[in-house]
């Protein structure tokens, strides 16, 4: 895990005996795992920052190969445990909280740093054994806290109606973090005791973080996603038992032993690794119908798929059906991703035309606006889109998943169940990235692309996903791929008040004007039914023929007009009726001149998404919270994301525990020396910034490739693993380099690539978009490489400054950057849903600044005191 925000350093003291005193390990401003920083030798750290180790000379001693194979596989374990969480909450919670669990990992690092500070010289055992007890409590801990935390009675969907679950959240947190601290706190121990050696522990842990993003994804492929943290523990205790070989005396019979039996515990006892999923997510809530059975489940590192059958109770899942519809819906079998759905698979005899039903579906208004079209679907998922499509007439249809499960499940064991639709002559399926395949080449002319956008919930649980298809860069690229009277069908949830849908034609209305399609008007028809709404686009106006079929479509059915060009306000509402017109106000307000002014007006966040905002589910606005909040006792708070809500409430809580457990405890160092004429404010204030602009700089990458690499998890492993290695070239060379430079020279580079990743992230994301996997991952490592390298260098510099102009606000400097990366990594996430990402890279470019600014005017005001 590279020992991250970590540092050891050695330094030689006067005398004749040159005793070796490292500095001990404190939360630096990088983000994950641990890094290690050689910065420096220290010459004036007050006596009580030093551990003096007469037995064990860091200069004189070498750590053993076993030693540093049991750095790197803790290091390892580490970051995969980092990882691995992401995966595990998006399972039993609604999210992949990557940014809590990166806040949370800093958490526990910052504590481990605080606490070999504080209470390090205490400690009598030798770094061998105490490696292997904290790798052995690493491997115990990191299931055993998660099965703990799973056990905590914390439901998201009471934050808008109770105080408890604030509570129960902090004290999750808590317990995952604790893993983390372990892991901190043994490898930061061998960097105390080995500090002449730090090359080499370096090169171990950094080989080790490498080493534990990729052990991550493969423990999701070979493993059930419940055996997973199972896996790294037994990682964990191959290092304590390495360690335990390296031990000196009786002690070591016993440490491997106990190694042994966790090894073989972990890997073939029933430990607790059940998952214990959120109650109110779809998936326990159908198995909780009579009848209803998991019949199969898979898993990999895109998610856990679970197939429910239920021969009593059979789904029968149609989204926006005719209140007259006529049809009987199929059986059909319920698909759970990640526990969320479901994802309908029917049944449907081979050789038979598609069940009549989707005709009478919202979503089925395209194919009746064209003639056998060559149709696109965007997410076809169990099948029924594109039996939808063949039954509307499609001669050619292209389905694009991104799940292999659920591709492999219709494909293998529902294979007759579904009729064998995926084998259909006309049907062409690829199984990869839906964004990905519009925008690569060669391209070819589809007559409808039909996107579904009811995967997330109407509720507001999925306010903080990122929604690639649905962004106006995504929008222009699908009319891009259009035939000259094609068309662009995206069917969502109605809620009241309106919130999607006007977003969505708010991000298409931008897209067109991209085009240079202005005024758009007469291109769109929109229908809704009783909860679901269905907004059809074409790159040609919509011809007097069509808008006649869609208004025959729609009364056929009792749907709602919402616009369709040439309608007045008395043809919307008249069947689902619901007090105002609000859906077609909405429209024409969108449509007419004053579109701007009425997007910042409207009492939610209608802003059109886009790669750099692409947090399309989350509409709510800062400015209107009082009013909100104001109607909380008649249920307004309700018309808050519940998702979001989550961000507000881990940054504060992030501020107050990163106090408690990385500053106040500097409380107990005795100070003993005085001050040389450094404000502590000013120094504070720093170290602050650069912590902040870390782990803004690294969230905000992240969020960025997330759509360039087509799902949260590859774009945490591959960006993390890139700044852990690239961040560390740069602290290394920090400490190679004289300690004269100023700390401005790497902060202009910072501030001048910064500059070019926000100008060319536009231009470069359409491209990246539509090249090989290989390609995106190698471009993601260029992309971070350069201002990694340079992010790894002010941290360094600074502190080698404050050292000689006040050693004894070192430990409080350390503190105070290990408390700004815990919080930016929240705050990144904050920042970026409600200005976008480039406005985090800028923000986090300006802290760089500000922080170069601080040192300069501590080393002024030194030099007039002096």
């Amino acid at each position: 895990m590279l020992l991250d925000r970590h540092v050891a350093e050695g330094f030689a003291s006067p005398g004749p005996d040159r005793r070796w005193i490292a500095a001990l390990p404190i939360p630096d401003s990088r983000k994950h795992p641990i890094r290690t920083r050689v910065a420096g030798k220290l010459n004036c750290l007050p006596g009580r920052f030093r551990v003096h180790s007469s037995g064990m000379n860091g200069e004189n001693q070498s750590p053993s190969l076993l030693m540093l194979f049991a750095v790197a596989i803790l290091s390892a374990a580490a970051i995969g445990y980092e990882i691995l969480l992401t995966r595990l909450f998006a399972i039993v919670q609604w999210h992949h909280f990557a940014f809590m669990v990166i806040s949370i990992a800093l958490l526990g690092f910052g504590a481990s740093g605080t606490f070999l500070l504080v209470l390090g010289d205490r400690i009598r055992l030798r770094p061998e054994p105490f490696l292997a007890l904290a790798a052995l409590a690493f491997a115990l801990a990191a299931p055993s806290c998660f099965a703990i935390a799973q056990r905590v009675p914390f439901n998201v969907l009471e934050f808008p109606w109770s105080l408890r679950p604030f509570g129960w959240l902090l004290l999750v947190e808590l317990l995952i973090a604790v893993p983390f601290f372990l892991a901190a706190t043994g490898i930061g121990r061998v960097l105390v005791v080995f500090g002449g050696q730090l090359s080499r522990v370096y090169a171990a842990d950094l080989l080790g973080a490498g080493t534990g993003a990729i052990a991550a994804v493969c423990l999701l492929t070979w493993l059930p996603a419940e055996r997973t943290l199972d896996g790294l523990g037994a990682m964990a205790s191959i290092a304590s038992g390495l360690a335990a070989v390296s031990a000196r005396g009786r002690i070591r019979p016993a440490l491997l032993s106990l190694a042994v039996i966790a090894f073989v515990g972990l890997v073939f006892g029933a430990g607790p690794n059940e998952l214990r999923i959120s109650p109110f997510k779809p998936l326990p809530q159908a198995l909780r119908v009579a009848g209803a059975v998991p019949a199969e489940i898979r898993s990999g590192p895109l998610g856990q798929v679970v197939a429910v059958e239920n021969d009593q109770v059979p789904l029968r899942w149609a989204p926006g059906l005719s209140l007259l519809a006529r049809e009987r819906v199929p059986e059909q079998v319920a698909l759970f991703v990640d526990a969320d759905g479901p994802i309908a698979v029917p049944r449907h005899e081979t050789g038979n035309t598609p069940p009549p039903y989707l005709d009478e579906l919202t979503s089925a208004l395209p194919y009746h606006l064209l003639d056998r079209p060559r149709v696109l679907v965007l997410g076809p998922g169990g099948g029924a889109a594109v039996l939808q499509a063949l039954g509307g007439g499609a001669r050619a249809v292209d389905a694009v998943e991104i799940q292999p499960h659920v591709v492999a499940m219709v494909r293998d064991r529902y294979r007759d169940f579904t009729g064998r639709t995926y084998e259909h002559p006309a049907v062409n399926l690829h199984v990869g990235d839906p964004r990905a395949f519009v925008e690569a080449s060669p391209r070819k002319a589809y007559d409808l692309i039909q996107v579904d956008a009811l995967g997330a919930s109407p509720s507001g649980l999925h306010a903080l996903m990122e929604e690639r298809l649905l962004t106006s860069e995504s929008l222009r690229a699908m009319l891009g791929r259009l035939s000259p009277n094609g068309l662009v069908a995206v069917t969502g949830w109605s809620q009241l008040p309106p919130r999607g849908g006007p977003r969505l034609l708010a991000t298409f209305l931008e897209a067109f004007s991209s085009e240079g399609i202005v005024p758009a008007e007469e291109h769109f028809a929109w229908i809704r039914s009783w909860n679901t709404t269905t907004l059809v686009a074409g790159r040609s106006p919509l011809s007097g023929t069509r808008i006649a079929a869609v208004r025959s479509f729609a009364d056929a059915r009792a749907f709602d007009l919402i616009h369709v060009p040439g309608m007045n306000a008395e043809e919307a509402n008249r069947f689902n009726v619901v007090d105002g017109s609000w859906f077609h106000a909405t429209a024409s307000r969108l449509f007419g001149p004053e579109r701007s002014s009425f997007i910042r007006d409207y009492k939610f966040d209608i802003r059109p998404a886009s790669d750099d905002r692409p947090y399309f589910w989350s509409f709510f606005k800062w400015a209107h919270a009082p009013e909100i909040l104001a109607l909380s006792r008649q249920g307004g708070i309700g018309l808050v994301a519940i998702g979001y809500l989550v961000l507000p409430v881990t940054l504060v809580q992030a501020v107050v525990v990163s106090v408690i457990l990385i500053l106040l405890p500097l409380l107990a160092v005795r100070r003993t020396e005085g001050a040389r004429g450094v404000r502590r404010r000013t120094a504070l204030a720093g170290f602050t910034c650069l912590g902040l602009a870390f782990l803004l700089m690294e969230i905000a990458f992240i969020s960025r490739f997330t759509v360039i690499l087509s799902h949260p998890l590859h774009a945490l492993v591959v960006v993390l693993a890139a700044f852990l290695a690239f961040a560390g070239i740069g602290s290394w060379l920090a400490g190679r380099l004289d300690a004269g430079i100023p700390v401005a020279r790497p902060v202009a580079g910072i501030v001048v690539i910064a500059a070019a990743y926000i100008a060319a992230f536009p231009h470069v994301t359409n491209w990246l978009l539509g090249v090989s996997p290989s390609l995106k991952i190698a471009a993601a490592v260029a992309s971070v490489a350069p201002i990694a390298t340079l992010m790894g260098m002010p941290f360094p510099l600074s502190l080698a400054r404050l050292r000689r102009l006040d050693p004894r606000l070192v430990p409080w400097a350390w503190g105070a950057n290990g408390c700004a990366s815990v919080i930016g990594a929240i705050l990144a996430i904050l920042l970026a849903i409600q200005f976008g990402q480039s406005f985090v890279i800028g923000c986090a470019a300006l802290l760089y600044v500000l922080a170069s600014l601080s040192v300069t005017r501590m080393e002024k005001k030194h030099r007039k005191r002096a």
